[in-house]
């Protein structure tokens, strides 16, 4: 699993940072994204795909939470 960064941009897109790798992308979708869940499996603009276990309610953003890759075993 690895720490990723997810903020919002001056657009007010979600943005996807993952420091290790220097690695930025666009969220392109997420599974859930409702005022009592928020997470799970997200796709970025360039494809990828990455699961972050959902939240009980949408958190206070940017936010550092630990995602894996999805298709990646560990």
């Amino acid at each position: 699993m690895a720490n990723i960064m997810i903020r919002r941009t001056d657009s007010g897109a979600l943005s996807f940072y993952l420091p290790k790798k220097d690695l930025e992308d666009d969220i392109v979708s997420l599974e859930f994204d409702t005022a009592d869940r928020w997470g799970g499996e997200l796709v970025l603009k360039d494809g990828s795909r990455w699961y972050v276990d959902p939240l009980d309610a949408q958190p206070r953003l940017p936010i550092t939470v630990k995602a894996k890759r999805v298709g990646e075993d560990d």
